[in-house]
């Protein structure tokens, strides 16, 4: 009798003023467990490490894909986070039964039975694996920019809106990966105003 597959779908990096938001997309191994599974927010950064080794390790299938600033910037970051979700479903190559996305809504043009699952990264096992694969990928990332922007504290703040980023935007303006679109950076990019806000919404 033919397995049945199922694959868990999570992005990270939606929030961040800066650097591309990643996704990933997992089929654990029924038979091989992966205990300590959860949201990758609530793990610490060596705990989420050592849960990525093992789920590449004992997964069935995963996949790691990404969208760009590029891409943020000209779709909006919704429908960047939906490119990078399909990216990782296609990048696959498993024929799928059904895949489960974190949160309210669904990639368009899915060729597999897809549902939403509002805080599915925390009560399904499949995206929490997913959602630990996206966030440690995109922190990887990040922690590379800053070798080439040091000044900027990618490495701490992987890109979100920290008071350490703030200042290090007002002093140095934003650099190629900061996502231009995001009010936070298009106020560090324009003369300023008499008034302005120093921390605007970031949409």
């Amino acid at each position: 009798m033919r397995r049945v597959l199922v694959a868990g779908v999570d992005e990270a990096g939606r929030g961040p003023l800066a650097g591309p938001v990643y996704a990933a997309c997992v089929v654990l191994n029924p038979r091989r467990g992966i205990d300590g599974l959860a949201d990758s927010k609530v793990l610490s950064p060596r705990r989420r490490e050592e849960l990525a080794g093992r789920i590449r390790a004992e997964a069935l299938a995963w996949a790691v894909e990404a969208a760009d600033v590029d891409e943020i910037d000209s779709l909006n970051i919704l429908w960047a986070t939906m490119v990078a979700m399909k990216r990782a479903v296609d990048r696959l190559g498993m024929v799928l039964d059904e895949v489960l996305v974190d949160g309210n809504r669904l990639p368009p043009e899915l060729a597999v039975p897809a549902r939403a699952i509002v805080r599915g990264d925390a009560t399904v096992p499949a995206i929490s694996a997913a959602s630990i694969l996206a966030k440690v990928a995109r922190d990887a990332h990040m922690i590379a920019l800053h070798e080439a922007f040091p000044h900027y504290g990618f490495d701490r703040h992987k890109g979100y809106p920290t008071a350490e980023h703030f200042a290090a935007l007002e002093r140095h303006g934003p650099c190629p990966h900061h996502r231009r679109t995001f009010s936070p950076v298009r106020a560090c990019e324009a003369d300023d105003e008499p008034g302005r806000a120093a921390r605007p919404d970031f949409f």
